[in-house]
């Protein structure tokens, strides 16, 4: 296909170099550790103040070279915190850095440990559990829907199993209609409509370019041929953001807009693929697109820069314009901490939003149709809990249609749902992150945890969820490797005395994961066989309840990599 080759071609080519805000002087990290585990190596070091990330390399020698623990699937290697499981085995030489500064001294690494992690669950309140991924939703092209009902009923259980609360996408200006004496949006009102059916609010990404207006209509993305190209007048494009912001308003209510809308200037102007323009020619649509949606009302939210791999955010917030939120994509790793750099800007507090993530950029990969994607997703939000308010997995649905449609029914897609919207490891992981209270507790794993962590809440009942996954972001691990399954031993303290019912549901290759049941001989199910399908499409359990009774409970139990539990203990 002509746009998948198109997209091959340029994914990887920046639209222009930019200049660059001012370097910031850090110090190398101090205490670097190597803790040998099983099948796995554990760093940790002691943070240093500004830093957005940390990059770790390793090498066979101790006076290097050195290079960074990256994958080719995974577009930002640099970790956001002060900890990195290295799993692949061979003793090395590690050394870290923060991200723009020098690296410290190397520290050697090997592997081996009992494969035991010790987890202890108290009943003391941490603080109220962030949910990062119920704010947003990412989802194909939205006039799609009309093609694809299924896409529709994914939004709706976006909404109601996993608390979304708003929805983004690409174009929606290409359902704009320009006229000679002004615009038709009644397409766009179709959209939005159907969407604030759902209780979904849409965060409005500012793109594409309409024809009507684009400087040269023959750049293109995806096989929906939309335009990449800067207006051919700038006036003209702040004109029609103004009204569409306008006509949002009096379509669907100001207060509403200002209090559950937002816009985002464009999608990844930092890629050639995307932007066809420079970089200040971005800078300055954005500029007139901010004043023209606050012209409409200044309390309605602008941000960006809506780029990939972390790209010119400094670059953006540098330069004085209205950012009402920073947003940025990543994938294959948790996102990195940018408020050090707001901070610097005197921009503290501003809300940061990773409007697209996932465990992969790339289309048809596979990697995340499996348990890999579910423990992927935990670690990811557990990392960006508290310090992001939005996490948007990209996306609800495997109905897309970028660069093709879906080839099979397990094509590696994007999505959370497949077509047939059969859940997904990753959907179950989301949808048990849900389950968890609103008091998140204390929790502590020790041993050798390797890639093992917990995340633990109470509801108002009482009822006690506890998540613990075990994962590695090695995609050369996604289908499990022994020496990294782990023995949990799991304590939990401070229950109330009397009787309590425990469950344990489970996530891993032969529990709750739909594609282990697909033994078809063609690429589609027949009937029968979606029946059958969406009768094993269930969240599994790996023990029947039992009955317990005391305020401290003990369980062990075998957790492989990739792997979830969630046991839930009820009074």
């Amino acid at each position: 296909m002509k746009a998948r080759r198109d997209w091959q071609a340029r994914i990887h080519r920046p639209s222009g170099e930019v200049t660059t805000a001012p370097a910031v002087d850090l110090p190398p990290p101090g205490g670097l550790r190597a803790t040998p585990g099983r099948g796995c190596v554990t760093l940790t070091w002691e943070p240093v103040p500004g830093a957005t990330g940390y990059t770790v390399e390793r090498s066979p020698f101790r006076e290097g070279p050195y290079g960074v623990t990256s994958q080719p699937d995974v577009d930002v290697s640099a970790v956001p915190s002060c900890r990195y499981v290295d799993t692949g085995q061979d003793p090395c030489w590690y050394r870290v850095s923060a991200v723009g500064g020098p690296a410290g001294s190397p520290v050697h690494g090997s592997s081996g440990g009992s494969g035991v992690a010790k987890v202890d669950i108290s009943g003391n309140v941490a603080r109220q559990l962030p949910r990062p991924w119920r704010f947003m939703i990412g989802s194909e092209h939205l006039s799609y829907m009309f093609e694809e009902k299924e896409l529709v009923e994914a939004l709706r259980l976006a909404r109601t199993e996993l608390g979304v609360a708003t929805v983004r996408a690409h174009a929606i200006l290409d359902e704009v209609r320009v006229l000679d004496d002004g615009y038709d949006f009644s397409r766009v009102d179709q959209i939005y409509d159907t969407i604030t059916e759902l209780g979904l609010s849409p965060i409005v990404e500012l793109s594409f370019m309409p024809e009507e207006l684009a400087s040269d209509p023959s750049k293109t993305v995806f096989g929906y041929e939309a335009i990449i190209s800067p207006p051919k007048d700038w006036d003209a494009w702040g004109d029609l953001v103004r009204a569409f912001t306008q006509h949002c308003a009096d379509r669907y209510g100001l207060q509403k807009l200002i209090g559950d809308w937002a816009f985002e200037v464009w999608n990844e102007p930092n890629l050639e693929v995307f932007w066809s323009g420079t970089p200040d020619d971005y800078f300055r649509l954005y500029e007139i697109s901010a004043a023209a949606v606050k012209d409409v009302h200044p309390d309605l939210r602008v941000g960006g820069p809506s780029s990939a791999a972390n790209g010119w955010v400094e670059e953006l917030i540098a330069r004085g314009l209205p950012v009402d939120f920073v947003s940025t994509h990543t994938y294959g790793n948790a996102p990195l901490d940018w408020r050090p750099a707001l901070e610097r800007h005197g921009l503290e507090g501003t809300p940061i939003w990773w409007t697209e993530w996932g465990p992969t950029p790339t289309h048809f990969h596979g990697i995340g149709d499996g348990p890999f994607g579910a423990s992927f997703l935990l670690h990811g939000m557990k990392s960006a809990a508290g310090r992001v308010e939005s996490l948007s997995h990209w996306v609800a649905s495997d109905h897309f249609e970028e660069l093709g449609r879906p080839p099979k029914l397990f094509h590696g897609g994007f999505g959370l749902l497949s077509v047939g919207n059969l859940r997904k490891p990753r959907w179950w992981a989301l949808e048990l992150a849900n389950r968890l209270g609103n008091e998140e507790l204390v929790a502590k794993v020790e041993g050798d945890a390797g890639g093992v962590e917990v995340w633990a809440a109470r509801r108002a009942d009482g009822t006690i969820g506890i998540l613990l996954w075990n994962g590695t972001l090695n995609q050369s691990k996604a289908d499990g490797d022994p020496d990294l399954s782990r023995t949990v031993t799991l304590t939990i303290a401070d229950l109330p005395e009397g009787d309590h019912t425990v469950t344990h549901h489970r996530i891993d290759e032969r529990h709750s994961n739909i594609r282990a049941h697909w033994h078809g001989q063609t690429d589609w199910p027949t009937d029968e066989e979606w029946e059958t399908l969406r009768a094993a499409n269930v969240l599994e359990e790996l023990t029947p309840p039992v009955t317990v009774n005391g305020s401290t409970i003990r369980v062990a139990f075998d957790l492989p990599m990739p792997g979830v539990s969630y046991l839930e203990v009820a009074p």
